[in-house]
Protein backbone atom coordinates (compact mmCIF):
# COMPACT_ATOMS: atom_id res chain seq x y z
CA UNK A 1 0.00 0.00 0.00
CA UNK A 2 1.55 3.34 -0.88
CA UNK A 3 1.26 6.20 1.73
CA UNK A 4 2.26 9.45 0.91
CA UNK A 5 3.52 12.41 3.93
CA UNK A 6 3.59 16.03 2.92
CA UNK A 7 5.60 18.34 5.55
CA UNK A 8 6.88 21.79 5.39
CA UNK A 9 4.15 23.87 5.24
CA UNK A 10 3.89 26.74 7.70
CA UNK A 11 3.07 30.51 7.74
CA UNK A 12 5.00 32.99 5.78
CA UNK A 13 4.83 36.48 4.96
CA UNK A 14 4.26 37.53 1.13
CA UNK A 15 7.12 37.54 -1.20
CA UNK A 16 8.75 34.65 1.22
CA UNK A 17 9.17 31.25 0.16
CA UNK A 18 8.41 27.40 1.55
CA UNK A 19 9.27 24.10 0.18
CA UNK A 20 6.95 21.01 0.53
CA UNK A 21 7.97 17.60 0.82
CA UNK A 22 6.00 14.40 0.20
CA UNK A 23 8.15 11.06 1.36
CA UNK A 24 6.59 8.15 -0.42
CA UNK A 25 6.53 5.25 1.84
CA UNK A 26 5.39 1.37 0.38
CA UNK A 27 6.95 2.20 -2.78
CA UNK A 28 10.76 1.04 -4.67
CA UNK A 29 10.35 4.11 -7.09
CA UNK A 30 8.74 7.48 -7.12
CA UNK A 31 9.67 8.11 -10.92
CA UNK A 32 7.35 4.76 -11.62
CA UNK A 33 4.50 7.11 -10.53
CA UNK A 34 3.05 10.72 -11.99
CA UNK A 35 2.69 12.74 -8.74
CA UNK A 36 1.22 15.92 -8.10
CA UNK A 37 0.78 18.95 -5.83
CA UNK A 38 -2.47 19.93 -4.84
CA UNK A 39 -4.02 22.55 -3.65
CA UNK A 40 -7.65 23.56 -1.83
CA UNK A 41 -9.26 26.72 -0.79
CA UNK A 42 -11.90 26.22 1.67
CA UNK A 43 -15.24 25.15 0.13
CA UNK A 44 -13.77 24.61 -2.81
CA UNK A 45 -12.41 21.84 -4.91
CA UNK A 46 -8.65 20.67 -4.89
CA UNK A 47 -7.20 22.09 -7.88
CA UNK A 48 -3.52 21.16 -9.47
CA UNK A 49 -0.80 23.05 -8.72
CA UNK A 50 2.33 21.36 -10.39
CA UNK A 51 2.87 17.97 -12.14
CA UNK A 52 5.64 15.45 -12.41
CA UNK A 53 4.65 12.57 -14.82
CA UNK A 54 6.73 9.17 -15.04
CA UNK A 55 8.98 10.43 -17.93
CA UNK A 56 9.37 13.45 -16.23
CA UNK A 57 7.24 15.42 -18.04
CA UNK A 58 6.37 18.32 -16.09
CA UNK A 59 3.30 20.91 -16.09
CA UNK A 60 2.00 23.99 -13.60
CA UNK A 61 -0.84 25.77 -13.05
CA UNK A 62 -0.58 29.27 -14.67
CA UNK A 63 -0.85 31.15 -11.80
CA UNK A 64 2.59 29.18 -10.29
CA UNK A 65 4.39 29.14 -13.44
CA UNK A 66 7.78 30.54 -12.50
CA UNK A 67 7.44 30.80 -9.14
CA UNK A 68 6.90 27.15 -7.73
CA UNK A 69 9.12 24.23 -8.97
CA UNK A 70 8.19 20.81 -8.41
CA UNK A 71 11.21 18.01 -8.30
CA UNK A 72 11.36 14.45 -7.31
CA UNK A 73 14.42 12.71 -5.44
CA UNK A 74 14.95 9.57 -6.16
CA UNK A 75 17.21 8.13 -3.29
CA UNK A 76 14.62 10.01 -0.94
CA UNK A 77 11.42 8.61 -2.66
CA UNK A 78 10.23 11.99 -1.87
CA UNK A 79 8.75 14.71 -4.13
CA UNK A 80 9.21 18.60 -3.82
CA UNK A 81 7.66 21.44 -4.04
CA UNK A 82 9.41 24.53 -3.99
CA UNK A 83 7.53 28.03 -3.25
CA UNK A 84 8.83 31.42 -3.74
CA UNK A 85 7.15 34.76 -4.37
CA UNK A 86 4.43 33.90 -2.27
CA UNK A 87 1.45 35.51 -2.51
CA UNK A 88 -1.51 35.60 0.15
CA UNK A 89 -3.61 33.58 -2.69
CA UNK A 90 -1.51 31.03 -2.15
CA UNK A 91 -2.82 30.31 1.39
CA UNK A 92 -4.62 27.32 0.85
CA UNK A 93 -4.19 23.24 2.00
CA UNK A 94 -1.52 21.42 0.26
CA UNK A 95 -1.89 17.83 -0.80
CA UNK A 96 0.92 15.13 -2.37
CA UNK A 97 -0.83 13.04 -5.03
CA UNK A 98 0.47 9.94 -7.04
CA UNK A 99 -0.85 7.31 -9.44
CA UNK A 100 1.06 4.71 -11.37
CA UNK A 101 -1.31 4.62 -14.15
CA UNK A 102 -0.21 5.45 -18.20
CA UNK A 103 -2.86 5.76 -20.15
CA UNK A 104 -5.30 7.54 -18.14
CA UNK A 105 -7.85 10.06 -19.89
CA UNK A 106 -7.67 13.14 -17.41
CA UNK A 107 -4.93 15.29 -17.44
CA UNK A 108 -2.25 15.27 -14.84
CA UNK A 109 -3.47 18.02 -13.21
CA UNK A 110 -6.47 16.90 -12.41
CA UNK A 111 -7.54 15.53 -9.25
CA UNK A 112 -9.80 12.30 -11.09
CA UNK A 113 -6.60 11.14 -12.53
CA UNK A 114 -4.47 10.26 -9.10
CA UNK A 115 -4.98 7.26 -6.53
CA UNK A 116 -3.06 8.12 -3.97
CA UNK A 117 -3.15 11.14 -1.62
CA UNK A 118 -1.33 12.65 1.69
CA UNK A 119 -3.02 14.22 4.17
CA UNK A 120 -2.02 17.54 3.65
CA UNK A 121 -0.06 20.31 4.91
CA UNK A 122 -1.08 24.14 5.43
CA UNK A 123 0.28 27.07 3.86
CA UNK A 124 -0.77 30.69 5.11
CA UNK A 125 0.79 33.37 3.31
CA UNK A 126 0.48 37.06 5.04
CA UNK A 127 0.27 40.50 3.75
Amino acid sequence: QVRLVESGGGSVQSGGTLTLSCVVSGSTSVSSYTMAWFRQYPGKEREGVASIAIDGEIDYEISVKGRFTISRAENKKTLYLQMSSLRPEDTAMYYCAADRRVYIAYHDLEKERYTYWGQGTQVTVTS
